[in-house]
């Protein structure tokens, strides 16, 4: 039986795969941006131990469920999943890109982080200027996601950390009519935190096989940057 964290689980994928790691007898904590959407995440899935509340567009929100998070002891996997996409460049950079970095710094070592990405990211920017301004976009900020995973797999090597790509399925952020398949968009992220055959690092998935990725995000020199940068907006250092 594995404990995990997952961002974002109030509805969507995140509560996909919160229930089903729920129905396979893990140890589930949710978390939601306000009041009543952890009591809609809770009756959505009811056998999760606690749901946790904060806006991770808000910074000190977000310090504080790092701290919420520490008090309810190591963590097995975190699934850092919450996102936005129809939001303006600054929300999309606190709520994308800086909440998953703040949240890998300020919370105890899990033994596996799994951070969501998108097929979008292959159109995101490199360039970390745009970060200053808050001028990035979705794609942008995905691609930051996975230029996270990759630096915390090269850092943390007893750590297992890796991207995924759910496809664009048919949630509310996805639409309707999205065509790919929702379970296989939620079944990586539950077989990237609990499974044995995927003790495995610095992997970018799609539908539990390696994908083809922007291969920028392997250049340790802008992986640097990248936690540099972090650092400056939001106060947090990685930790060494």
């Amino acid at each position: 039986m594995a404990k995990i964290f997952i961002t974002g689980s109030s509805d969507g994928l995140g509560q996909l795969a919160a229930r089903r790691l729920v129905e396979e007898g893990h140890r589930v904590v949710l978390h939601a941006r306000n009041d009543k959407r952890a009591e809609y995440a809770i009756g959505h899935v009811p056998g999760a131990e606690k749901v946790l509340v904060a806006e991770l567009s808000d910074r000190e929100e977000t310090r504080r469920l790092a701290e919420e998070v520490n008090a309810l002891g190591i963590f097995d996997a975190i699934i850092h999943n919450a996102g936005v996409y129809q939001a303006s460049g600054r929300v999309k950079l606190s709520v994308n890109t800086l909440a998953p970095y703040v949240l890998t710094c300020l919370i105890q070592k899990p033994g596996r982080l799994i951070y969501l990405s998108s097929g979008l990211h292959k159109g995101g920017d490199p360039d970390l200027r745009n970060l200053d301004q808050g001028r990035i976009t979705y794609s942008d900020s995905k691609l930051h996601d996975l230029i996270l995973a990759k630096a915390v797999a090269r850092k943390w090597p007893d750590v297992f950390s890796n991207a995924v790509e759910p496809g664009w399925v048919p949630t509310k952020m996805g639409g309707p009519g999205a065509p790919d398949d929702l379970q296989k968009g939620f079944e990586t992220q539950v077989w990237l935190a609990v499974s044995e055959e995927a003790r495995v690092s610095g992997r970018y998935f799609f539908h539990k096989r390696e994908a083809p990725y922007k291969k920028e995000a392997d250049n340790t020199d802008l992986q640097e940057q990248f936690l540099e940068k972090c650092e400056q907006i939001t106060g947090v250092r990685f930790p060494r």
